[in-house]
């Protein structure tokens, strides 16, 4: 599998998602496409990250962009979070780290001194051609969502 750069076509993909769906990225032609990815649900960072693009969703639609949160918890966690936060976008389901590795943000962490191989934070904005316009890796939260939500509106 050849990894992602900006300026080049997203090789298509289908997983899994919440309200059972599936998304495929062909299906999404005509959109600008925001793909999140997230270590866990119900953790404080992903559940900030994932309230700050619910809080933003309005403008995201407005400016004609669909957004996904993509972490390796199952469909039942993923909807018991997506209810509890209220999110009005759909979370994927990427428990065999195939979209994950797709878009190469597995990588090496270390927590307490212990590593392992975990989802590196990362956000990627697709064009309505299927794209890639933007990447941010090892994201921070805080503010996060304002750069995304500034690429989407071309500023």
């Amino acid at each position: 599998m050849t990894t992602i750069a900006v300026g080049q076509p997203v090789a298509d993909f289908s997983a899994p998602a919440t309200s059972e769906t599936t998304v495929k990225l062909s299906d999404l032609k005509g959109k600008k496409v925001v793909i999140y990815f997230y270590p866990k649900d119900n953790t404080p960072g992903c559940t900030t990250e994932g309230q700050n693009f619910r809080d933003s969703f309005a403008e995201f639609e407005a400016n004609n962009t669909v957004i996904f949160g993509v972490s390796k918890d199952s469909l039942r966690v993923h909807e018991n979070f997506k209810a509890k936060q209220s999110f009005p976008f759909e979370l994927i389901s990427d428990p065999e780290e195939l979209v994950c590795k797709h878009f190469d943000v597995i990588k090496l962490k270390k927590n307490y001194g212990k590593e392992y191989m975990g989802i590196e934070r990362s956000t990627f904005l697709i064009d309505e051609n299927g794209v890639l316009q933007q990447e941010w890796r090892k994201v921070r939260v805080k503010d996060h969502v304002d750069q995304v939500l500034a690429a989407v509106k071309g500023e």
